[in-house]
């Protein structure tokens, strides 16, 4: 009788603890595209951290995307899975029909979980998914709908972790270095460093959309030539004295657009890097700035970020396959050798061949992507570089944006003009190519 008694005693005790406030509002808040541009600008900072190389960045920034896109894309009629779309990429796993779950919860989920296995850093991205899963239970989201929300969550990153193993990226970690030969008109190690040609075989890495790394090659440089009256002296010429007039506006361009992830700098005997944002991190962040000025609601952020990584690392691909076929050397090379042994660029050449432009491969197709999604004339205010010390510049277009990177790299005295010219013309053709094959509504 005591022992009926005593647990009549306990009933409404356990009943008080086991209820849970529930925020009727907590699907609306836990929609805030805030969470998800937080964990991209986390993801940026960790891959600044790293030092990854722009390539292996922009797959990164890919997957991790996709992740995202893919939960949001399971709970919006309005938008289509990438599944059968994009190479080899068969979807990930439906949620559970007739039960509720927390999708912006399982999208951030996805992103980091797939951000964190990509990365070295990953306390980092450990620490900040811990303090924004802090944040989510603020918010006062059901135990059962948060649970399954983490867990689908999980779902999705391991399904996108198993596609990205399979696109021959761990196989490139062993194939051999680039190999330096005695031909005058081909790559060599620059200065400071001497670093070796990175990802010389990224060409081997599977396209998210292209058919293949070769689909959209350039036509070839311009013909080496140390004949002072040949177009390719010419081109040199004008590296070397491309600062003569309007020498503030032109580094001005030429330091926004540097993003090099590692300057080596030498005093005396001490040598020690800065670290600066990757070139597919700066256009992440633009489309960051895009969808926070038009208050885009999560899935289409989500989007937004997806396609412009999956345009950015295609791109990369495009680019590299061109720069170790043609292996040209760069103008830092040239001109030390025959015109002037004390010529510095304005700008530290990057530790790879020079044609063509990777900033302006990217930078365009990216630019082509964001237009699909915002329009044709979308100004906007570029403060992507206020962090590392440089003021804001403003642009009329994604494509005028991309016209500046391009040409920032023929101000920073790293590359020849075609390289810069044509590549505008690479990015595009990549671009309008991604744009025609991908449906997502």
């Amino acid at each position: 009788m005591k022992l009926r008694y005593f647990a009549f005693l306990l009933l409404p005790l356990a009943t008080f603890f086991s209820c849970e406030e529930v925020n009727p509002d907590f699907q609306q808040e836990a929609a805030n595209p805030a969470y998800l541009h937080r964990s991209v600008k986390q993801l940026t900072d960790v891959i600044v951290h790293d030092i990854f190389s722009p390539p292996v960045a922009s797959r990164i920034y890919a997957y991790s995307s996709l992740a995202a896109y893919e939960v949001m894309a399971s709970a919006n009629a309005d938008y289509q899975s990438l599944a059968g779309q994009l190479n080899d990429f068969s979807g990930v796993p439906a949620p559970q029909e007739g039960v509720e779950y927390c999708y912006p919860l399982a999208a951030v989920t996805a992103f980091l979980k797939v951000g964190q296995t990509l990365i070295f850093s990953e306390d980092s991205m450990r620490v900040f998914r811990e303090k924004l899963m802090m944040e989510f239970d603020e918010i006062g989201i059901p135990g059962g709908v948060k649970e399954r929300s983490l867990a689908y969550g999980d779902e999705v990153a391991a399904a996108i972790i198993a596609y990205s193993s399979t696109d021959n990226y761990k196989q490139t970690r062993t194939f051999p270095k680039y190999s330096i030969t005695d031909n005058p008109a081909e790559w060599q190690p620059t200065p400071p460093s001497y670093m070796d040609g990175i990802e010389p075989s990224w060409n081997k890495i599977r396209p998210f959309v292209l058919d293949s790394s070769g689909q959209f090659t350039p036509a070839p440089p311009t013909a080496f030539s140390l004949e002072k009256d040949s177009k390719f002296y010419e081109e040199v010429m004008e590296v070397y004295t491309v600062l003569d007039e309007d020498r503030e506006e032109k580094m001005a361009i030429a330091e926004f657009w540097d993003c090099n992830p590692f300057v080596s700098h030498t005093t005396g005997h001490v040598m020690f890097a800065t670290k600066k944002i990757t070139p597919g991190g700066h256009w992440m962040g633009i489309a960051m700035q895009a969808a926070i000025k038009v208050d885009a609601d999560f899935a289409k952020a989500a989007a937004t970020y997806s396609l412009t990584s999956i345009a950015l690392a295609d791109a990369f691909i495009s680019c590299w396959d061109e720069k170790y076929r043609s292996r040209l050397l760069r103008p830092e090379t040239f001109i030390n050798r025959y015109i002037d042994e004390n010529w510095l660029p304005a700008l530290q050449t990057p530790p790879f061949p020079e044609y063509t432009s990777g900033h302006s491969v990217i930078s365009r197709a990216a630019a082509v992507t964001l237009t699909e999604l915002y329009g044709d004339n979308f100004a906007f205010v570029d403060s992507v570089e206020v962090e590392y010390g440089l003021p804001v510049r403003s642009f009329e277009s994604f494509l005028a944006a991309s016209e500046e990177a391009a040409v920032s790299r023929l101000y920073g005295g790293i590359h020849y003009a075609p390289a810069c010219f044509n590549g505008v013309d690479q990015g595009e053709a990549v671009g309008k190519f991604i744009n025609a094959k991908l449906k997502i509504k």
